[in-house]
Formats: structure tokens, sequence, C-alpha cells
């Protein structure tokens, strides 16, 4: 499908994008009337096979399309494996690639490779991830768009990652090369006893440039137009989460890409398998 119109048909590719998913993010925060919260919301989740039955709140209680579809569950909707052990999904989604970290590269799709250092955007911390697991995980618009903490860890910090906002989608991977190095993200920082520091990257596409940070309870839209990386910290205080525990948030459909060291976890991942948040997808080796 061709997003670009009007006047941005003028423009780069990745202006088109980009002013397309201005104009989505700016849909998302307007206020919807009441009453017509419960049809639109309703319609949507028919025409993308959402699970409604699963929404923490009345549908009605949704102010704006941007809140509705970063929605929590209902408390029980989503088991958490309780394996010691366990590492479990930290959102839902479908296994786009996994893998081991070879030579510092990572797969995006068959026959294309980016570099996790262009990813992380930090040489010594990607040195330290080469030689890891890792699984990718794709969001479509019909799934729960919230990420968790796949194990117990301390957040040591939030990298925002200015970028583009290219769409992500499976078939999109498949043809542009460095797809998520060259988007917006956040790297979120865990450090576990048991598996030492993980990656969780909160990869943005069209539509989705803006990411809630769940332990700062900002939205990333606020650092839009900055040129570079920009570093959040957290200290110990308050920066602890339990497997399971909220890490972010996304506004609209996209990427999970979860590192990590060398030995630290065996994951049980299948390009195209498709994951649910809470369900096991490895161990601590």
């Amino acid at each position: 499908m061709d997003f670009r119109f009007g006047h941005l048909a003028l423009l780069s590719p990745a202006a088109s994008f980009a002013g397309w998913s201005t104009l989505i993010g700016l849909g998302a925060r307007a206020r919807v009337p009441h009453v017509l919260r419960a049809p639109a919301y309703r319609a949507f989740a028919r025409a993308v096979g959402a699970d409604l039955s699963e929404v923490e709140l009345a549908l009605g209680d949704y102010d704006t399309f941007g809140d509705f579809f970063a929605r929590k569950l209902k408390p029980g909707a989503r088991p958490v494996a309780d394996n010691e052990s366990a590492l479990i999904a930290p959102c839902d989604g479908m296994i786009a690639a996994s893998g081991v970290v070879t030579d510092g590269t990572l797969i995006q799709a068959k026959g294309l490779n980016y570099r996790l250092a262009d990813l992380v955007v930090d040489e010594a911390m990607a040195a330290r991830l080469d030689g890891g697991s890792y699984a990718t995980i794709y969001l479509s618009p019909r799934d729960y768009h919230r990420v968790h903490a796949p194990i117990s860890a301390r957040i040591v910090a939030y990298d925002y990652v200015p970028g583009e906002l290219w769409p992500v989608n499976p078939r999109v991977a498949t043809t542009r090369d460095g797809l998520f190095t060259h988007n917006e993200r956040v790297v979120i920082w865990l450090e576990s006893p048991r598996a030492g520091r993980i990656a969780v990257v909160m990869v943005a596409a069209t539509g989705v440039g803006n990411m809630h940070l769940a332990h700062r309870d900002l939205d990333t839209v606020q650092f839009r137009g900055a040129h570079e990386q920009r570093r959040i910290e957290l200290d110990e205080r308050g920066s602890q989460v339990r497997r399971g525990d909220e890490l972010g948030a996304f506004r609209l459909g996209s990427t999970v890409v979860m590192v990590f060291e060398p030995g630290a976890a065996v994951l049980d991942a299948h390009a195209g398998a498709s994951v649910r948040f809470g369900e096991q997808l490895g161990e601590v080796a």
C-alpha cells in the first residue's frame, strides 16, 4: 500500500513515512467522543483480529485510540511462567528471527544481516553480547502492545536513539537493509544476577514514533526532533523489576529485539512461531 499522498509524495520515502507517522500520531492522541469509542474500537478489533476479552477496562474508558491500542490486560489474562529458570516472551507477536549473534551481526531476514553495535549504538556492550542468543519479535496491530521484563533484573538505563519510521512488517524487513538500525528505538538495558546484561530493544515504525517508558513514566514523543542519542539512567531504587513486570509500551505495532550475553540463555524461538507475553521462551543456561 502506498501511504504517500498530496505534498508527501514529493518528499523522500523516509520523509514521507515520517509525515504519515506524524498524521497517525496526531490521530492516535485525539480524544474520541465517548459515544463513538466502543463501536470504533470494536470495528478495529474485528478488522485486525484483536481479542477484546483480554481488555482491562470498558471500551468507553479509553479516551484516545492510542490509549486503546496500548491497553493493559485484565488481571490473570496472561499467566507468567513461574519456573525459576524461565525466560519469558516479553510481548505478543511472531518470531521474525532468532539465533546467536555471530561476529557482531544478527539476522534481520533471509540474506540480510545487521550489526548489533549499530542497533544498540554502544560498541563496548555489543562486544559483550557478541556470541549470545537473540530473538526478534514482530508485533502486528492485533497484538497486545506492552513490553515486559523477560527475567527478574534491574533496569540500568534507557537509551533513546533517534531515527526513521519505516514499516517493520516482515515483507519490508526482507527488502530494506539495516531496517532496525535506521529506525527510531529505545534500548532498555537490564542487569540480571542470573543472566548478566540483557538488551531489550523497542523499535519504532510507521505510526509508532511514540513509546512509553514505564519506569520513567514518559513518552518518547517529547524527544522528537532530537539528533543525538539520549541516555536515561535509573538508580537502583525503584528500578528493580520482576519477570513479567512492564518495561514500556508501543502506541502501534512494531518490533522487539532481545539479546543476551554469551552462554547466559537458551532460547526456544523459531522463525514464524507465534508467541504470547508470559509464556516460556527459554531458560537461563
